[in-house]
C-alpha cells in the first residue's frame, strides 16, 4: 500500500488527523487527497465516539487483531509486534483539572511506517505536546521519532510527578521532626500513589525497552537509542518510588510512635491526678458518712479547716511526687 485515499482517513469527531511533513511540521488530510505513504499519517480518535468505533471496527487499514485493543480497556502497558508495526498501550499522568495525578489515563497506539492511529477515553496531554510541537514545525519527522517523542512526554510528566511525591514526602519528614502529625489520610493517599505508579510504570519500562530492541525500518538506531535513554530514566524513577514507599513506611511508623507516646503521656498525666486526689478522696467519702461524731460537725469553722487540710494534703502528696521526679 502505497497511498491512501484521504476519504479513508476520514473519520467524523477525530481528535487529530493530518500526515507528517518529514520535516517537524504537519500537513492536515482532506477528502480530496490521494496520500502518498512516504510519510506516515495520524488519527488521534475517542474510542467512545460512535464514528470512532465503527471506523475502528470496518476499516481495512489496520489489522483485525487490534481492532478491539485500540477500542478495548486493557490497563496495564504492554507491546505486541505486528509484522512491521507494533499494538501498544501505555499509561500517562493524569492532568485533568478534574481528577487526581495518580488516575493514570491509558492511550493505545497502533503504529507502522505508514499510519499511526493512537485512540484514548481520557484526554492525554503528552498527545496535546506532540502535536503543538508539530504545529510549531520542530515535532517529529517520521514513525520512530513520533514515538520516541511520545514516549519521552510520558516519562517528563512521570518524573514531575515523581518529583512532586518526593518532596511531599520531604515536607512530612520536616513536620514529624517538629512534633507535627500530617491530617489523617494524607500519608495514606501518599502510599496509595507511590503504589498505583509503582504498578504501572515497572511494566511500561519494560515497553520502552522492548521498543528500544526491536529492529524495525521504520526506527533507525539513534531513536532505539532514544528509546533506551527513556527505558533507563523511568527506571530511576522507579528506583526513586521504591526508595520512596520505604521512607513513608518509616514516617508511619514513626507517626505511631509519636501517636503511642502521645497517648502513654495522658494516661499517665491521669494517673498522676489519680494518685493526687486520692486521699483526699478518701477522706471527703470518710467525713461524709451520715454517722454521729464526726470531728468538727458541731463547729462553724469545721468545713474551712477541712478544706484547708485537703488542699495541705494535695500539695504534699505534689511535693512527694516531685522529690521522687514522678511529676
Amino acid at each position: 500500500m502505497n497511498v491512501i485515499e484521504g476519504k479513508a482517513l476520514q473519520v467524523s469527531g477525530a481528535i487529530i488527523a493530518c500526515q507528517l511533513d518529514g520535516q517537524g511540521g504537519l500537513i492536515p488530510i482532506e477528502d480530496k487527497d490521494v496520500i502518498h505513504c512516504e510519510r506516515p499519517c495520524w488519527l488521534h480518535l475517542n474510542y467512545t465516539h460512535r464514528e470512532s468505533a465503527e471506523w475502528l471496527s470496518s476499516t481495512p487499514l489496520i489489522p483485525d487483531a487490534v481492532r478491539d485493543a485500540l477500542a478495548g480497556d486493557s490497563l496495564r502497558p504492554r507491546v505486541s509486534r505486528l509484522g512491521d508495526g507494533f499494538m501498544i498501550t501505555l499509561r500517562s499522568v493524569n492532568r485533568n483539572s478534574d481528577s487526581r495525578p495518580e488516575q493514570l489515563v491509558a492511550i493505545r497506539v497502533f503504529i507502522n511506517d505508514k499510519l499511526i492511529v493512537s485512540t484514548r477515553r481520557r484526554k492525554v496531554n503528552a498527545i496535546d505536546e506532540v502535536l503543538s510541537e508539530l504545529q510549531n514545525g520542530n515535532g517529529p519527522v517520521d514513525g520512530g521519532s513520533w514515538l520516541v517523542e511520545l514516549c519521552d512526554v510520558l516519562t517528563d510528566h512521570t518524573s514531575e510527578f515523581i518529583e512532586d511525591l518526593q518532596d511531599k514526602i520531604i515536607e512530612l519528614e520536616d513536620a514529624l521532626m517538629d512534633q507535627r502529625v500530617p491530617a489523617r489520610g494524607e500519608l495514606a493517599l501518599l502510599r496509595k500513589q507511590l503504589i498505583v505508579m509503582r504498578r504501572y510504570m515497572t511494566p511500561q519500562r519494560d515497553v520502552y525497552a522492548r521498543l528500544a530492541s526491536e529492529k524495525l525500518g521504520w526506527m533507525d538506531d539513534n531513536e532505539r537509542r532514544r528509546m533506551q535513554e527513556i527505558a533507563d530514566r523511568l527506571g530511576r524513577g522507579l528506583d526513586d518510588l521504591a526508595a520512596s514507599v520505604a521512607r513513608t513506611a518509616v514516617l508511619a511508623d514513626e507517626i505511631a510512635s509519636i501517636m503511642q507516646e502521645a497517648m502513654n503521656r495522658r494516661t499517665y498525666t491521669m494517673s498522676l491526678l489519680a494518685m493526687l486526689f486520692l486521699p483526699t478522696t478518701f477522706l471527703t467519702g470518710l467525713f461524709g458518712v451520715n454517722l454521729g461524731g464526726i470531728p468538727g460537725a458541731e463547729s462553724r469553722y469545721g468545713f474551712a479547716i477541712f478544706c484547708l487540710m485537703l488542699v495541705l494534703l494535695v500539695a504534699g502528696v505534689a511535693l512527694w511526687l516531685h522529690k521522687r521526679k514522678w511529676l
